[in-house]
């Protein structure tokens, strides 16, 4: 999925987890895990969500 400015942003849903895989220029981010309303909540996330997401929280960190 891309965002308003273009930036290919792909996100991968871990169920059982409830975490996200989240893939932007090269760069791997993971969730913290979360609770099943937010994550069901986020599963409807745009692109720009995901944007948004990664600029203005830090519950997430990069995977190696």
């Amino acid at each position: 999925m891309r965002t308003i400015s273009g930036r290919e942003i792909n996100i991968k849903a871990n169920q059982s987890k409830r975490t996200f895989t989240i893939r932007v220029k090269g760069a791997k981010y993971r969730t913290y895990p979360m609770n099943t309303d937010e994550f069901t909540s986020c599963e409807n996330n745009t692109a720009n969500d995901w944007q948004q997401f990664l600029n203005n929280t830090c519950d997430y960190y990069k995977v190696k």
